[in-house]
């Protein structure tokens, strides 16, 4: 039970990080509404359980690409062009609102996992959270597999709730504002993204 909680707290100071996987779900859930918010926080999940597993089960080769010299500059411009794609993208067209029940294509819930997905996955920050975790607790302590599925479930468990916290709050909010709101929020969610991105580049190349 102790390592479920250490993975709870853990997942709490997780959650209380202000970075673009934030600005990705509130501006899902204002714009997509709940259904579509939860098709981009599935990205998000996945990616992170891919991780776990990665880290668990292939810890040697994910390690060696973290120590990679390399990798940091690497991920770090993949990452960049990524978020900054995104941010460009929010900036110059328009938001794309679906009322909630509102039928909508597979292309459309294709693009939203993958968007949670990418922005999760290149991020350097989720490689180097995940091994450090993996050895710093995991590792030290040397859990087993029933330990280890107990304590990254503790993490994995709250960065699903808070996730569906944000774009559940993020959609209530929607009866309460005008077309000219959503505007102005997507233009901040995009300069959040270049932003996001062009630091994560300068700190890459560091």
């Amino acid at each position: 039970m102790s390592l479920l909680l250490e993975g709870i707290q853990l997942g709490l100071l997780l959650a209380m990080l202000t970075g673009p996987l934030f600005f990705a779900l509130i501006q899902a859930g204002l714009e997509q509404g709940l259904r579509l918010g939860i098709v981009l926080g599935l990205g998000i999940w996945i990616s992170d359980l891919l991780f776990i597993f990665g880290v668990y089960w292939g810890f040697s080769y994910v390690s060696r690409l973290a120590d990679w010299p390399a990798f940091a500059p690497v991920a770090g411009s993949i990452g960049a062009l990524v978020l900054v794609g995104y941010g460009v993208y929010a900036l110059v067209t328009p938001p794309a609102l679906f009322p909630e029940g509102e039928i909508t294509s597979r292309q459309q819930w294709k693009a939203l996992w993958l968007k949670g997905f990418l922005i999760n996955t290149v991020n350097p920050f989720t490689v180097f959270f995940w091994t450090s975790t993996m050895t710093g607790v995991v590792l030290d302590r040397h859990l087993d597999v029933g330990a280890a599925a107990l304590f990254f479930g503790g993490i994995l468990g709250v960065i699903i709730i808070t996730d569906t916290a944000k774009i559940a709050l993020a959609r209530h909010l929607r009866q309460w504002m005008k077309p000219h709101h959503f505007f102005w929020l997507r233009r901040i969610a995009g300069a959040a993204f270049v932003v996001f991105g062009l630091v994560l580049a300068w700190r890459a190349w560091q």
